[in-house]
Order: C-alpha cells, then sequence, then structure tokens
C-alpha cells in the first residue's frame, strides 16, 4: 500500500478556492475510481468531486463549511500496487494511471506529470533556489506526486496571501495588503479584511446562537458559499456601476391570448411556455435593435466591448441562494428552442448542478420578480452586464381599450441600465420595443 494525497484542484473559471459542502465517504472506506468524494461549492456551483485513486481512505483533511485553496490536500489514500522501488527497476516505462478528467485535474502528461513543491522535514520556510528538483524515483511515470508539508504561509518577503479578486479590490480601494492581518483560512487576507481596513474596523468572528433561556433570541450564519459570492458581486455591481431604471406598464392581453393559442399546437406540445419564454425572445430582439444594452465596461483596458451574441441570463431563486445561469447563444434560438433551454436551465440551478460555464459569461438578464407576485422594482445589474430587465406580476385590472375601460391583464416591466453604457434614450427605446412586442406581437413582423 502506499499513502497518496489528492490535492483539490482548479475546477475553472480561475477560482482560487472552494468551500467543503459534505463529505460522500469517511475514513476507511474503500473507493472505487470517479467515486464521488465530496461536494463542493465555488462562487459559481456546487461540484462533486470524483476520486482520483481506487483505494481506502485514510484522512479527510477540512471539515465540511471550510474553505479549501486550490492546490492544497484535501484527502489521503492508500493505494495497493502502487509505483514502488520494483517498478524503478524495470526497462520499460510503466502506464500511466487512469484519472478522471476534471478542469485542472486531467490524466497527466506523459513523463511529464504535474508540478509540485516539496518541503523536507525540517527544511528551512525561505524560498527554495529556482532549480528543478530531482524526480523521486519511487513515483510512477505520470503520477501525481503528494502534497508540499505545511511550512508558514506568509514569508516576509513574500506578497500577504490573497486571491486576484481581492487584490484587484485593494488597488480600488488604495488598502496595503502589507498591514492585513487575514482572518481567512491559514492567514488568507480576504474580501471582508479588506474592507474593513478601508472603512477602519476590525472584522469581528461570526457567533452561533444567543439564547436566553429555552427562547432563542437570535442567531447568526457565518457569511459564506453562493451568498458570500452573490453579496459581493452586488456590492461591486451597485458601487462601481452607475445604475439608471425606468419603468413601463402594458396591457399584454394580446401575448397571454398568443400563449394559449401555441400551447395547443402541436410545436409546443409537452413544452413548458410561458410569459418568461416570450418575454426573452422579446429581448432578444429588442437587444439587437438597441446594442448598446448588450455590452460591457472593461475599466482596466479603457474599452467597450460590444457583444454580437447574446448569453442570456435567468436570475433564478435556488435553495443556495440567487444564481444567474445563463441561456448561450440565446438570440440564435427560436421559440421552441428557448422554452426548452429555459425549462432545463432552470431546473438545473435549481437543483444546483448548474456548471460554472453555464453561471459565467452572460451579457444581458431577466428576473421574473412577478412569479412572488411582485408588481415592479429596481433590479441590480449582474456584475459585468449593462442591462437588466424585472418582469412583474400580470394582474387583472381597468385598462383603457378600444375607447372604453375593460378589464384587461396588465404587467410592468423595470429596466436598470449602466449610464456609462446605455444612454437615457437607448435604454428607453429598448424599454419600449419590449413592451411594444407584448403588447402587440404582431409588431414583430415589422422589427425582424
Amino acid at each position: 500500500m502506499v499513502a497518496r494525497d489528492f490535492a483539490l484542484p482548479d475546477l475553472g473559471e480561475g477560482l482560487t478556492e472552494s468551500e467543503l459542502v459534505s463529505w460522500h465517504v469517511a475514513v476507511g472506506d474503500t473507493v472505487e475510481l470517479n467515486q464521488t468524494l465530496a461536494e463542493v461549492e465555488t462562487a459559481k456551483a456546487l461540484v462533486e468531486l470524483p476520486s482520483p485513486f481506487a483505494g481506502v481512505i485514510t484522512k479527510l483533511y477540512a471539515e465540511p463549511g471550510t474553505t479549501v485553496q486550490v492546490g492544497a490536500p484535501i484527502v489521503g489514500f492508500d493505494i495497493e500496487g502502487a509505483a514502488g522501488e520494483t517498478a524503478v527497476a524495470s526497462d520499460a516505462a510503466p502506464k500511466p494511471e487512469r484519472e478522471p478528467v476534471l478542469v485542472g485535474y486531467g490524466p497527466p502528461i506523459e513523463g511529464g506529470g504535474r508540478p509540485a513543491r516539496r518541503a523536507r522535514k525540517g527544511a528551512s520556510t525561505l524560498p527554495a533556489p529556482a532549480a528543478a528538483p530531482a524526480p523521486d524515483p519511487l513515483l510512477k511515470v505520470g503520477a501525481v506526486p503528494p502534497p508540499p508539508a505545511a511550512v508558514a504561509d506568509v514569508h516576509p518577503e513574500e506578497t500577504p496571501r490573497s486571491t486576484p479578486p481581492v487584490r484587484k479590490l485593494a488597488r480600488d480601494l488604495g488598502v496595503d495588503l502589507a498591514g492585513i492581518k487575514g482572518t481567512g483560512d491559514k492567514g488568507l487576507i480576504t474580501r471582508v479584511d479588506v474592507e474593513a481596513a478601508s472603512a477602519g474596523a476590525v472584522p469581528k468572528p461570526a457567533t452561533t446562537v444567543v439564547a436566553a433561556g429555552d427562547t432563542v433570541r437570535e442567531s447568526r450564519t457565518p457569511i459564506q458559499g453562493v451568498r458570500k459570492y452573490t453579496a459581493a458581486a452586488m456590492v461591486q455591481s451597485a458601487f462601481t456601476a452607475p445604475h439608471a431604471s425606468e419603468f413601463l406598464t402594458i396591457d399584454v392581453t394580446p401575448t397571454m391570448e398568443l400563449i394559449a393559442t401555441l400551447k395547443e399546437s402541436s410545436a409546443f406540445r409537452g413544452k413548458r411556455l410561458n410569459l418568461l419564454t416570450v418575454v426573452a425572445k422579446a429581448l432578444c430582439i429588442s437587444a439587437g435593435r438597441n446594442p448598446s444594452v448588450n455590452s460591457r465596461w472593461d475599466d482596466k483596458a479603457q474599452e467597450i466591448i460590444q457583444f454580437h451574441y447574446i448569453n442570456l441570463g435567468i436570475a433564478t431563486a435556488t435553495p443556495r441562494g440567487l444564481m444567474v445561469p445563463n441561456i448561450k447563444d440565446a438570440g440564435e434560438l427560436d421559440l421552441v428552442r428557448l422554452a426548452d433551454e429555459l425549462t432545463s436551465l432552470v431546473e438545473t440551478a435549481k437543483a444546483g448542478t448548474a456548471s460554472p460555464a453555464e453561471l459565467s459569461g452572460g451579457t444581458i438578464s431577466i428576473t421574473n420578480i412577478g412569479s412572488f407576485g411582485i408588481d415592479a422594482g429596481t433590479p441590480i445589474l449582474n456584475t459585468g452586464e449593462a442591462m437588466i430587465l424585472a418582469l412583474g406580476a400580470v394582474k387583472r385590472m381597468p385598462w383603457e381599450y378600444r375607447g372604453e375601460i375593460a378589464l384587461r391583464q396588465v404587467l410592468t416591466l423595470s429596466v436598470s441600465f449602466d449610464h456609462r453604457l446605455v444612454d437615457g434614450e437607448q435604454g428607453s427605446r429598448f424599454l419600449a420595443d419590449v413592451g411594444a412586442i407584448l403588447a402587440n406581437p404582431a409588431v414583430l413582423l415589422a422589427m425582424i
């Protein structure tokens, strides 16, 4: 039996850490290759970690609820039949072990393995000379080297430990990371630390419950997981993009009648066609006519990025918090395919199985606040996007119709837009186009 450790891989999208949600194994369990070891939560999604080895679990390095850095060991194995001294004596190079293909942790390259830093017992904590380490003769060709031994995380001559987004935040706020003591895992400087330093405050550790007798008077929950990342994104959006909002109340009775008719057609039999589907199509058409709403402000490059495709984000309330998965190239889809994509996307997000790719790369978004009975609101932009459309509740109310007062199905559309990218005229024309389509779907013939 040979001991091996599995380090947390890069799960994509440049993420540098993940929160361990739950273990699917325990010490002493025998696991197979690709068997699910744990669930981890990134800023984007809940991800299952498959086992890279078949063997016996010897150690779990992290408890559920803790944050683990990419590259840090997460689970230890005893592997039967792994490379040993007899393998070194063989003239033929052994065949690399099969491993699951996971972003940042795919099959090893023949003869190359994966880079890893080693620390010998009793070695100095000063940085090692920049020389390539000699290969370990006990390792099988292409096998993953064991993780580094625990050493001091922050060296006097190194930059304080933090993630790229936190370093950018520190630069934006004018905060010197060298003067901050990190409160994160192993001294990691977090966004909260930087914001506290900027405000001159010291972050306090969260408590669990404050009770009086048998009555719980208040409870506190650590800010982590999706809630933590959503909050950071909303703060960044609110304080970097100058929001402007507009509202439009319209009679959507013709659209509701059209939906009822389409549901009876063979093309939509068994499909989940609803108002959100039609609004999504109307948004795509209107964005094509008003391209500034489908753009991004690149502050670093001092450029405006104009998208010639639409990745339509759908704000979705899930048990884990707010998520905005997006439909890739939504502008290229007809109404039938758009209905299918919307159904699949929302179900995947609510089940917590949306991938980081599905939760990244959006260019414009919709939030359906009407599903909660809300008439209108001022939504906050999804970070990096120029426009978000809020769809209110459809309600029957008195409305002027053909010179008389009649009960009609009415809703309010709300938009928020980044005023750096979208002028008031452009935002108004976009909203008017969406409203015109919903008030009279026949106007589409004049738009496309």
